[in-house]
């Protein structure tokens, strides 16, 4: 134990100062590798004894986040864009309701469109399926190509205008599905006005609906021109090209001379030979593209005389798809469904079991070739028995050269060629054949009928177009108290 009256201890000695350095340690310093980081290190928190930084936060853990942000935003951006630009491209225009017009057109309430002469797109160059914008564009399942124009929406109270408020004095025909008038647009086009009478049954509406999809889906210069449809309110009306010389059957079934009299002015002149094999090939061809050019195939279901329309130069077009039925792309291609049509034109198959293929319309088309050859109706009561249902009384005389001359329209007065009658006789004799198997294709009938009907110029592919692009020319009809022919 230290005694308390001794000495005080001296305080420690100083710490040597530290050494200068000599200029060997300069250089092994300058040497030596580098001993700290040049990035600044990670903020650290004083709380946890991390060391005594500054506490200013390290700004490259700042920019490194954001720029990573803003690339994914610029990212995500660009992939919306492009998502939107296929999904624009890919859906159907819709109908501008504003200018009244649908699929992008001009807007004006009463431009025309026609289906002859303004699309050549196909590799024969005279049909293209199409598709359009119209509101009930798409129901029946296409696969076709957007058209140029689409079909004009009307105003109600335009059509009443365009056709003197449906005055009966502009009645050009009448039918089971309502009447037609002949009116005049705001931009001066002539045109056949059909007002659709709806019933109970809504038939009058799925007729328009389907009438509306085709016709403004489908161009070809063998089907009629639709130029618009008004559906306002409860009102359902389509608006087609004029045909002056109205339908088949009013120029080739002509009343008796007695009521034709009480009627009015005389009949027009029965159609020529020559004249008959056109609007032939015209139908053949007409239907062909509703088989072989559509896809899926297109079957009419009521195909008939009075359905074919004619215009100025007497060639024909189709017409009233009301009851159209799109086929199945099976094998047999056959769909079931409600047996429709008119009396005389429909296939036995059809009639029985309500099996409708595209060779039921191949029948109704042997039925009408039929007419044209014989000036008969299908179904005639008033003729003597056995002579009532055309098909049966004409099958058997087809193919006996002496019976054949007998049972050819006496309009004709023997104008005609001995051989072409031979070769439509057989045509005509295998289209309305009892089995749907043994009935041709229409593309078949069509190359039959080219060398007869003499068209020119030659065909260089089997579809359907063969004459050259139409013009849209509209001829005034007869005007109040004449002839009225159905459109």
């Amino acid at each position: 134990m230290k005694d308390a009256f001794s000495p005080p201890s001296p305080p420690p000695a100083p710490a040597p100062a530290p050494a200068p350095d000599s200029a060997e340690d300069l250089a092994d310093a300058r040497l030596a590798p580098w001993t700290f980081s040049p990035w600044p290190a990670p903020r650290r928190d004083h709380a946890s004894g991390g060391g005594s930084g500054s506490g200013r936060p390290n700004p490259l853990f700042t920019i490194l986040p954001v720029s990573a942000l803003a690339i994914g935003l610029v990212l995500l951006v660009a992939v919306a864009v492009i998502l939107l630009a296929v999904t624009r491209r890919a859906r159907p225009p819709k109908a501008d309701g504003a200018s009244g017009s649908c699929n992008g057109d001009s807007g004006k309430p009463g431009a025309p469109t026609s289906s002859c002469g303004s699309h050549v797109t196909s590799r024969c160059g005279g049909y293209a399926a199409a598709g359009t914008g119209c509101i009930y564009a798409g129901r029946l399942g296409f696969s076709a190509q957007p058209r140029s124009r689409g079909a004009q929406v009307f105003t109600y109270r335009e059509l009443e205008r365009a056709t003197d408020w449906f005055s009966e004095c502009n009645v050009v025909g009448r039918g089971a599905s309502g009447a037609v008038f002949r009116g005049r647009l705001a931009d001066g086009t002539t045109a056949a006005i059909k007002r659709l009478r709806l019933d109970q049954r809504r038939q009058g509406e799925r007729e328009f609906r389907i009438e509306v999809d085709l016709l403004s889906r489908m161009d070809s210069p063998y089907l009629v021109g639709l130029l618009g449809y008004c559906a306002d309110q409860s009102h359902r009306l389509l608006v087609f090209e004029y045909m002056a010389n109205g339908s088949l059957k009013s120029r080739l079934h002509h009343p008796a001379p007695a009521a034709a009299a009480a009627a009015g002015p005389p009949p027009p002149p029965p159609l020529d030979w020559q004249t008959r094999l056109g609007i032939a090939l015209d139908c053949a061809r007409a239907l062909e593209f509703l088989h072989e050019h559509s896809s899926p195939a297109v079957i009419h279901r009521d195909f008939n005389c009075s359905n074919v329309l004619l215009d100025h130069n007497y060639r024909a077009r189709v017409s009233d798809f009301g009851m159209a039925k799109v086929g199945s792309n099976r094998t047999d291609g056959q769909v079931v469904t409600r047996v429709l049509g008119t009396t005389g034109y429909l296939a036995p198959e059809y009639a029985s079991t309500g099996k409708l293929t595209t060779k039921s319309d191949v029948y109704s088309y042997g039925v009408v070739l039929l007419e044209l050859l014989t000036g008969r109706v299908p179904v005639d009561t008033q003729r003597p028995p056995g002579e009532h249902v055309l098909v049966s009384w004409a099958l058997p005389r087809l193919t006996n050269r002496q019976k054949l001359v007998q049972m050819v329209d006496p309009a004709l007065k023997g104008q005609f060629a001995l051989k072409d009658l031979i070769q439509v006789a057989a045509i005509a004799a295998m289209c309305v054949q009892t089995k749907a198997e043994y009935r041709p294709l229409m593309t078949d009938v069509v190359q039959s009928l080219i060398p007869i009907a003499k068209t020119t110029p030659a065909m260089s592919c089997s579809s359907t177009p063969l004459r050259p692009a139409l013009q849209h020319v509209i001829f005034m009809g007869p005007q109040c108290g004449d002839d009225k022919a159905s459109s």
